[in-house]
This record gives structure tokens, C-alpha cells and sequence, in this order.
């Protein structure tokens, strides 16, 4: 049978995305959308790429009203600014209507902490701890029964994914991690600011958001647990014109007893080579047992050439990983790719959807 959701939050660019993935969800059936500046207009005029859709002509956007939502859908997916989200999951889950929130408002465990980053109380402390982490490749099980899901944010999903399994399985140290990423100029969100015009993001490449961007709460929180110690890391993300996409390189130090005591890895060719395979095959192992049967993570051979590429999941809920060990410094260098609004954000909340309504995991996500 098949679901009914509604999308709060609809005119955003995670919120379109998510638009475009529920209108042709097999299993989905979209019955409310909401904004506030669209509100009468149908999905096709606020969106014209999908008029050819019978829904797009019928369905109008509408103010946001936790009660009629609750009686026109099933599950709500929450497309809004951090701090605003929780305004509607709060009546929506006293109603008995499952919430998936793709804003910040739910994924930290400690309100102190949200406070920290997001300057400001955090709305609903009293629902942190019911809150479900929504990265299926880590908490699939307990995504499952959530009622209230956290989807990460895009930064996050590109640092964490290849991260865990390497803490969790102790190949990696948990001190000295770095992380830089390269955003395309969708993740700022649909708004009209300067910094995000065209003529000031094209031609143009800059860092932002140093030395605390407020992902780092989300990637540290769940890098601690994987590694069961406190993971501080050094991550610096960078705007660059392109539409959608990010690219995340890693710098990690292998655990000590593949290295010399200052750090390095052994420095005869012999010695070395012997280091390199053993290590390479851990590695190796690791990534195909977490990941080798996983449908929207793909796994970069190190045999081959390639590398994670934008291109190559652009509109897709894959993200590409690979790694590299570097002789030289005794680093192994780690890449991630996905693109923004999928795989980090409403391609991920689409799949934790199809893990909590019990259908395929691919549904609606796969050509």
C-alpha cells in the first residue's frame, strides 16, 4: 500500500528535490506541499520541469498547519531553516505523524551543544533523545522504528560515510583528522544574498564557515561514537561555482603499529612495501565490509585510476569513495563525492522514508 506524505518547506532546493523524487516515489503519494509566497500556486507554475506530471497541475502549495497535515499525509518531510523545523515536528509527532526533518534541529543529541553552534536555545531539548540519526549505511535498524528522523546534513554524509568504518574498526587515529571539502553554490540554500549571485560565486573559489563551521557538531558527535573516544577534527569547507555537488578530502594517520615512532611509515622499499600491502588490505577489507552490498555507495578500486568525481553522481543518491596511502607522509588520504541535494540531503531522507514504510530501499531512487 502506498503512503501518503507531505512536504513542508517544498520551495527550497532540497525541498524541489524533494518534490521531483516523491511525484515518481513507486510507493509514494505526495498530498501536501506548503509555502508560505507560493501558497494557491500549483507545483507546475512554481516549478515548470514538472508539469508533465498529472499531480504537478492539481496540487496547490498551502500554508503550513501541522493539523491538516497530519490528516492528509502519513509521513511529513520537514525542507526548513534550522530552528523553524522543530515548530512544526513537535505538533506533528503529538499527532502520531512521523517526522523526517532535513534541517539541523534534531541531529545532535546535546542541547548545549546545539546552542553552541546554532546561537541560539534549541526549540524541543525534550526530543533529542528520540531523534534517530538518518544515515541508513550506519543506523539502518533503528531508522526502521524512528518516528522522529534527523536527516544529516551534506557536509556531514561526505565526511562520515567514509570515516566510520576506519574508526570503528581502529585502522585509522582518531587525533590529527583534517578534512577540506568543496561545495557547489546549492548548498547555501535558495535565498538572495549577495555572496551567492552569480557574479560573485562564478570565477570564483573561497573557503567559509573557519574555524567552526556548524557541521563540525554533527561530524564530531558521530565520529566520537564510532571511534567510542572524543574526535576533535580540523575541517574547512570552500565554495566553488558549480550548481550542486562536494568533494571532501580526508588526511588520516594509520594506527600506530603500522608506522615508525615518528609517524612515518617504515623507510626501506622492502619494509615499506610489506607495510603498504597489509595496510592496503585492511583498508580494503574494512570498506567492503561495511559497504560492498550497500546500493548508493560506490567503492573505487585503488587498483584503478579513478577518482571520487561530481559528474559522476550528479542527480543521483550514490556517493563515490576511494583512498590512498601516501608513502611519503605515512597518510592515508581518503575522498568522497555525492552530490548535495541527493545523497546529502533529500535522496538520503527519501531512502531513510523508504526504510521506516518498510519498501525497497532504492524506491523512487534509482532509474
Amino acid at each position: 500500500m502506498n503512503k501518503k506524505v507531505a512536504i513542508v518547506g517544498a520551495s527550497g532546493y532540497s525541498g524541489e528535490e524533494l518534490v521531483r523524487l516523491l511525484l515518481h516515489h513507486p510507493r509514494a503519494e505526495l498530498t501536501a506541499v506548503t509555502s508560505r509566497q507560493n501558497a494557491g500556486r500549483t507545483i507546475a507554475e512554481v516549478f515548470p520541469k514538472f508539469a508533465h506530471h498529472p499531480r504537478a497541475g492539481m496540487l496547490r502549495f498551502s500554508e503550513p498547519d501541522a493539523r491538516l497535515l497530519a490528516r492528509q499525509a502519513e509521513v511529513v518531510f520537514l525542507a526548513l531553516p534550522h530552528g523553524v523545523a522543530a515548530e512544526y515536528a513537535v505538533p506533528l509527532l503529538q499527532l502520531g505523524c512521523p517526522v523526517i526533518d532535513l534541517s539541523a534541529d534534531f541531529r545532535l543529541k546535546s542541547a548545549a551543544l546545539y546552542k553552541e553552534f546554532y546561537a541560539h536555545e534549541h526549540p524541543a531539548p525534550e526530543l533529542l533523545g528520540q531523534s534517530v540519526y538518518g544515515l541508513p549505511e550506519i543506523y539502518r535498524a533503528r531508522i526502521r522504528n524512528a518516528s522522529l528522523i534527523a536527516s544529516p546534513g551534506c557536509y556531514p554524509t561526505s565526511i562520515l560515510l567514509p570515516a566510520i568504518p576506519l574508526l570503528r574498526d581502529g585502522l585509522v587515529r582518531p587525533t590529527g583528522i583534517i578534512a577540506s571539502s568543496l561545495s557547489g553554490i546549492s548548498g547555501a540554500g535558495r535565498k538572495a544574498e549577495l555572496d551567492y549571485l552569480f557574479v560573485e560565486c562564478n570565477e570564483s573559489a573561497r573557503p567559509y564557515g573557519i574555524p567552526k563551521h556548524r557541521h563540525l557538531s554533527e561530524i564530531e558527535q558521530e565520529l566520537s561514537l564510532a571511534a567510542a573516544t572524543p574526535v576533535t577534527i580540523q575541517f574547512t569547507p570552500h565554495l566553488i561555482p558549480l550548481n550542486r555537488g562536494i568533494l571532501t578530502t580526508l588526511y588520516l594517520a594509520p594506527v600506530e603499529h603500522f608506522q615508525d615512532r615518528a609517524g612515518h611509515l617504515p623507510a626501506s622499499p622492502e619494509d615499506q612495501a610489506t607495510t603498504m600491502e597489509a595496510l592496503t588490505g585492511k583498508i580494503a577489507a574494512c570498506y567492503r565490509s561495511a559497504y560492498g552490498n550497500e546500493p548508493f555507495v560506490r567503492l573505487l578500486d585503488p587498483d584503478t585510476s579513478r577518482l571520487p568525481d561530481t559528474k559522476n553522481v550528479a542527480g543521483t543518491n550514490v556517493i563515490e569513495i576511494a583512498w590512498r596511502l601516501d608513502p611519503r607522509t605515512g597518510r592515508l588520504i581518503v575522498l568522497s563525492a555525492e552530490d548535495n541535494l541527493v545523497k546529502g540531503a533529500s535522496g538520503q531522507a527519501v531512502q531513510c522514508f523508504n526504510l521506516l514504510c518498510g519498501f525497497p530501499e532504492t524506491a523512487g531512487l534509482v532509474p
